[in-house]
């Protein structure tokens, strides 16, 4: 199933695979990411949950952030996020999937608040910093960010001084049964929900500064006792996890760890003897990560030995060839990528991008078609609208390039600039043109929200 995650972006040029996953700016401030792979395997676990509570799956958007604190939270409608913290804590995907259901019980049982003005004039990471920064506010510096008081500003008084997503204790209950109650209709057990649960519970009582899902999901012994109950009565208790889903939840929940961990944790964890797909995957990330290209490049090597066609693997090695200055050699990589996912936008975009890169010009113009398609099913991508206008402008197709640059700024927020690249592209097409109208379109909303500012 082909899926858009339409993301209102904030500074971000994001592309696929590891590079995908961008630093964060700061050590306080959880960092919006992309990742092909991820994406794709967080929307195969939950669609059969979104489904069973009568939502439509394409439109629940899941968004990964990176924020090494266990955390989950629903925000601005049917919008689902997912602490990378939350991910490694997860010892398998039952687990992962347990937090998915709950929290798709809070959609469906309508528990968000009823800030519609809010919501609707915030971007995605207006409602992260709302929603973080209130709970920094209501559980005592909970993500210690700088933003709080703009995201009080930006979530209004009728959000007093508790979080947007701090629920009751009888909307946790809530959660809970109807999270249940979807995986009974998927033919899954509720163990893993319990076995998270039991994991948050520990780590309350062990620490200082309980994970920040403690403080928007208060939990109670009554809560696991529930759990519990609808565990062991349930005709679907030991239920077998599903092995291609534990499978793909092992490879990028290692990925993942590569990517975020420093390298000699990543080292304890998946240790050189350590032979596994999901060890070698999560060194050659975390070899990258580390500048020891090398090293990533065997490690990635040896699993494209196993499995020359994996998406993933090829876009791996394309992102280390990429990164290591071979822009050339990474473009076969990543074609290879997007032959054995040609849906994948973020793989394309990184496709386009190296191909732009070569400065070749018959890759150029591939590069054209590429990020072309990108958009098309990203519209919204401003860092895809940037790579696209680069490569107009290499293939001197200055209008188009200006226009490619105005979609990207006004994605960005940045309507001053959007507009001058509009009245740009205008001028450099022919009048009435369909070219001509969307730059004049961008102009009068570049306009418009410079008046309201």
């Amino acid at each position: 199933m082909k899926r858009y995650f339409p993301l209102n972006w904030f500074g971000l040029i994001a592309v696929a695979g590891a590079v995908a996953m961008q630093p964060a700016a700061a050590a306080d401030r959880p960092v919006l990411i992309r990742d092909a792979e991820t994406e794709a395997a967080m929307a195969e676990f939950g669609d059969p949950i979104f489904s069973a509570a009568g939502l439509d799956p394409t439109a629940v958007h899941i968004y990964l952030l990176r924020d090494s604190r266990i955390n989950a939270f629903v925000a601005g409608g049917q919008n689902l996020f997912l602490h990378t913290g939350l991910i490694r804590a997860a010892e398998h995907v039952d687990q992962l999937i347990g937090v998915m259901a709950h929290e798709t019980g809070h959609i469906a049982g309508g528990h968000l608040p009823r800030m519609k003005e809010a919501q609707r004039i915030a971007s995605i990471e207006q409602l992260i910093m709302c929603t973080l920064g209130l709970l920094g506010t209501a559980g005592g510096a909970a993500t210690g960010t700088s933003s709080a008081g703009g995201a009080i500003s930006l979530c209004g008084s009728t959000a007093g001084l508790g979080s947007l997503m701090k629920f009751s204790r009888t909307q946790e209950s809530s959660a809970d049964q109807a999270g249940m109650k979807f995986l009974d209709s998927t033919g899954q057990s509720s163990e893993g929900m319990l076995e998270f649960l039991q994991i948050l519970q520990d780590s309350q009582k062990t620490s200082i500064a309980p994970p920040v899902y403690l403080l928007s999901h208060p939990l109670t012994g009554e809560r696991i006792a529930a759990v519990r109950a609808h565990v062991e009565q349930s005709p679907l208790k030991n239920t077998p996890r599903r092995a291609d889903w534990e499978e793909t939840f092992q490879r990028v929940r290692a990925k993942l760890i590569g990517y975020v961990d420093p390298l000699e944790r990543v080292l304890r964890q998946y240790p050189e003897r350590d032979n596994s797909l999901e060890a070698r995957y999560a060194r050659s990330v975390a070899y990258l990560e580390a500048g020891q290209i090398p090293k990533a490049l065997d490690q990635v090597n040896s699993l494209l030995a196993e499995h020359p066609e994996d998406p993933y693997f090829n876009e791996l090695k394309g992102d280390i060839l990429y990164r290591s200055g071979k822009i050339r050699e990474a473009v076969p990589a990543y074609e290879a990528a997007v032959r054995a996912k040609p849906d994948a936008a973020l793989l394309r975009m990184s496709l386009g991008r190296a191909q732009s890169d070569s400065q070749e010009p018959a890759w150029v113009k591939q590069s054209i078609k590429n990020l072309e398609k990108v958009v098309e099913v990203e519209p919204d991508n401003p860092g895809a609208w940037k790579l696209l206008g680069i490569a107009y402008g290499l293939d001197h197709q200055e209008a188009e390039a200006s226009l490619a640059l105005a979609e990207s700024a006004i994605n960005s927020g940045d309507n001053a600039r959007a507009k001058s690249l509009a009245d740009r592209a205008m001028k450099g097409m022919p009048t009435g043109s369909p070219g001509w109208l969307r730059a004049q379109d961008i102009s009068n909303v570049a306009d418009t929200a410079n008046t309201i500012e």
